[in-house]
């Protein structure tokens, strides 16, 4: 079972420690939580929880194992963002100003992290060296510049500000860099030290985790898996891509794939050309989102957007010979061409949690007593920590700012039914494919640009 978890991803392969799973729920179980997943939204929910009111019965249940699912195959980036952060700067003032709170929220996160790490002896390999993110085209030039303005005209120029290429070079050297913005809000982490690390510390709290239990039903104030059921006055659903596998909720989230890739342990020689010395993680604006870092051990760990499969299916391993890890190798090689010959050692993907209205959600229903956060889109690692904050003040009725951030709100919205969910994931993805192509022959469709952001809120 052990050799099975380590296929999962690079970080799952090189974690130290057993992976064994936890005990499975025998019988019958009453708690004051219950949390549906143990990835990061949910084991930073029952950390938070304990922390706050100690003696709180909080327990979780896991279809497979402690990072089974995003959690433990991210590309490792603690990150002081959002996707679709831009929704939130829409509207009045007053709204404006919220969606500024969050924003500073999550980079203040990205420490928060870090301190709790370092606090509980969890090992991530934590580094914050910033993230940049480079200009590969005149067309992304011309985007990040206005991004950049955007911000400082938000009181958030320190935060995130636009280098010239030379300025850029100094953190990562890409073929064509025509400049980039850099936050010094993100640090490079182990994504399965972090969330595996983070079950450990319940463990020694004396909160329940148990794996191998999938739900296979859910009723007010319970869940029932295959072996027992649990009563509790709040049911946290923590679950991500994998959503639509929980009875009733088929539609609540569309799974979309993420590929990643990572190269042999590199020579100084290489790293002196690439550059990344302060392990900064790096990306481009293409639409085909694409992201990088520097592991601790010397290996360049990079990924992107993979697809969306009919009826939200999901996977959680592929064959090496997928596509999809060839077209993220060519985008790898076409941004350092030192890379061309240089081994892969490790090709791994899995299922990130995209909402209809492509904005995060943290809430609380009292009446039916169900509780949920997610829709990270892939920027996770951070905003997870923060709505678990926020969820715990929220069950805690804790008269908090993290309970008046804008995230809070209701449910997600159900994706259309299939085939009109595939289709317009697929044909979004293909839009987008085919404008970061035509952007690289210096051509810019407005009709693309027109369909694309009707349907995708970055």
């Amino acid at each position: 079972m052990t050799d099975d978890y380590t296929s999962l991803s690079l970080w799952f392969d090189q974690f130290p420690e057993s992976l064994d799973p936890r005990p499975s729920l025998e019988g019958d179980e009453v708690v004051d939580v219950l949390i549906v997943g143990a990835g990061f939204t949910g084991l930073w929910t029952a950390y938070y929880l304990q922390s706050l009111q100690p003696g709180i019965r909080v327990a979780l249940v896991e279809a497979e194992i402690a990072g089974f699912g995003a959690s433990g195959r991210n590309g490792g980036w603690c990150l002081g963002g959002l996707s679709g952060i831009g929704n939130y700067f829409e509207g009045d003032d007053d709204q404006r100003a919220a969606g500024i709170r969050l924003l500073q929220e999550l980079c203040a996160t990205v420490d928060e992290v870090g301190r709790v790490s370092q606090a509980e002896g969890i090992d991530c390999h934590f580094e914050k060296g910033g993230m940049i993110t480079v200009a590969s085209t005149s067309f992304q030039q011309t985007d990040l510049k206005a991004y950049a303005a955007h911000m400082q005209e938000l009181g958030l120029g320190a935060d995130f500000y636009w280098l010239e290429p030379r300025e850029s070079d100094a953190h990562v050297r890409t073929k064509g860099s025509q400049g980039g913005v850099y936050s010094p809000h993100c640090a490079a982490i182990d994504p399965a030290r972090l969330v595996r690390g983070l079950a450990s510390v319940l463990d020694a709290k004396g909160v329940k985790i148990y794996e191998k239990s999938p739900v296979v039903g859910i009723g007010k104030n319970q869940v029932t898996t295959p072996s027992g059921s649990v009563r509790a006055e709040f049911v946290v659903f923590a679950t991500e891509g994998y959503t639509p596998s929980l009875p009733g909720r088929g539609r609540r989230m569309a799974p979309l794939h993420s590929m990643m890739i990572a190269t042999e342990p590199l020579s100084e020689e290489m790293w002196k050309e690439i550059g990344l010395g302060n392990r900064e993680c790096f990306a481009d604006s293409r639409r085909n989102v694409i992201y990088g870092q520097r592991t601790k051990d010397g290996r360049l760990a990079f990924g992107g957007r993979g697809s969306y499969y009919p009826g939200s299916v999901r996977h959680d391993r592929f064959s090496p010979e997928n596509p999809r890890f060839a077209w993220v190798h060519e985008t790898l090689v076409s941004l350092f061409p030192v890379l061309e010959d240089v081994e892969i050692t490790h090709r791994w993907g899995g299922p990130l949690g995209v909402p209809r209205d492509w904005r995060v959600s943290v809430g609380l229903d009292r009446a039916s007593g169900r509780a949920w956060a997610g829709g990270y889109v892939g920027e996770g690692v951070a905003a997870s920590n923060l709505a678990a904050r926020t969820l715990a003040d929220l069950i805690l009725e804790r008269d908090s700012d993290f309970a008046r951030l804008p995230w809070v709100g209701p449910d997600f919205p159900n994706w259309e039914p299939e085939p009109l969910r595939y289709i317009g994931m697929t044909g979004v993805r293909m839009v987008g494919e085919m404008l970061d192509r035509a952007e690289e022959r210096g051509e810019s469709p407005w009709w693309m640009n027109a369909i694309f952001k009707t349907f995708v809120r970055k």
